[in-house]
């Protein structure tokens, strides 16, 4: 628990210091083929119903809790191993930073832009960047479980 709060307190205030400092839609380069922007993402992963007209705030609101509310459930039922854990303590500190926003402003704010040449990844941000690398950790247990 202590984790996820340290988790979610540290985007949060990166998210807050990004919206007092970068005006919406600046960037700020930082390295080749990096930059810092401010942009509000009102629909999912990749600005997927960012257009659908508001209903999808609540929606991906409540998923986001649903989820976080069973993994909680998971990690308090039972022992997991370690890395196991860890990756659903990320799930949830990411899925919680995203809902912060969707209350707190009707969006969620992104920052991090990686791109080359002209191709820019989409914006994301931290929580999106702990669900990530959750996904990955999984993956890489599952297969390692199976071997």
């Amino acid at each position: 628990m202590g984790l996820i709060f340290a988790l979610v307190a540290i985007e949060q205030g990166i998210k807050i210091l990004v919206q007092n400092v970068i005006t919406l839609h600046d960037t700020i380069p930082v390295l080749p083929s990096f930059n810092l922007v401010h942009v509000l993402n009102p629909g999912a992963a990749f600005s997927f119903l960012s257009d659908a007209g508001g209903w999808q705030r609540n929606a991906l609101s409540i998923l986001a809790l649903i989820i976080c509310l069973i993994l909680l459930i998971a990690l308090w039922r039972k022992p997991t191993p370690r890395a196991e854990s860890f990756a659903y303590a990320l799930i949830i500190a990411g899925g919680l930073g995203n809902v912060t926003d969707r209350i707190r402003i009707g969006a969620v704010v992104d920052f991090v832009d990686f791109y080359w040449r002209l191709w820019h990844w989409p914006a994301f941000n931290f929580a999106d960047a702990y669900i990530f690398i959750a996904a990955g950790l999984l993956l890489f247990v599952g297969f390692k479980n199976e071997a």
